[in-house]
């Protein structure tokens, strides 16, 4: 029986999902150095998948991903391949909590594939936004607070105003990214995927997980 990936993942395939070859130098322990050079892209994302789920280094480096799991189902690759056929993914991220806020599990019930577009501009910049609420700043020069929206068309800042108090800037910024989510939505080809950047923003009070 071949080797467990990440200690629960079994490859059933029936065919070569990745190929290496042999490159100059050896490891410590004597053995040749390889790289890969080719992988199934169904088995790329189900290894990525199951090292977010059961990697402790990778957990360690980035905690977001410490609860997350895999649903048994897709231990088994043959299971998660099957089901990867039927999604719009070439292109492509696998994505487990934009359908369910906060979900922590990959499975078939919960994960959807979307755009690098759409998963930039739902991703929470966290501790670097500093110690204000998100999209706010303080303007030291005019001692207020300044609004800012990343535009996910033009990849460039938009200035929203200077405000008296964070809340009002902070709202500035929810209406800005709220039009942005409708017009983001407009472009999917998924209805699970455009209802999901709506309500996501219009129900944000109660979601608070990306920015």
């Amino acid at each position: 029986m071949s080797k467990l990936v990440y200690g629960v993942g079994v490859s059933d395939a029936d065919y070569q999902v990745q190929v290496k070859e042999t490159i100059s130098g050896r490891y410590k322990s004597g053995k040749k150095k390889q790289k890969g050079v080719w992988a199934c892209p169904f088995y790329r994302v189900w290894v990525n998948m199951l090292q977010r789920g059961y990697s402790e280094k990778l957990k360690v480096k980035r905690p977001t991903y410490r609860d997350c799991t895999v649903c048994e189902e897709w231990h088994l690759f043959s299971k998660f391949r099957c089901w990867m056929e039927t999604q719009d993914w070439e292109g492509k991220e696998l994505d487990k909590d934009l359908l369910i806020q906060g979900n922590k599990v990959y499975s078939p019930e919960t994960c959807v594939f979307v755009s690098a577009q759409v998963n930039s501009f739902m991703t929470d910049s966290g501790a670097a936004r500093g110690q204000y609420k998100i999209g706010v700043s303080w303007h030291k020069i005019r001692s207020k607070y300044q609004a800012n929206c990343n535009n996910p068309f033009t990849h460039k800042k938009e200035y929203l105003g200077l405000f008296e108090t964070e809340d009002m800037a902070h709202q500035e910024w929810l209406a800005r990214k709220l039009e942005h989510a409708y017009v983001l939505a407009a472009t999917q080809t998924d209805e699970r995927i455009a209802e999901a950047l709506i309500g996501y923003y219009e129900n944000y009070g109660v979601n608070c997980e990306y920015s």
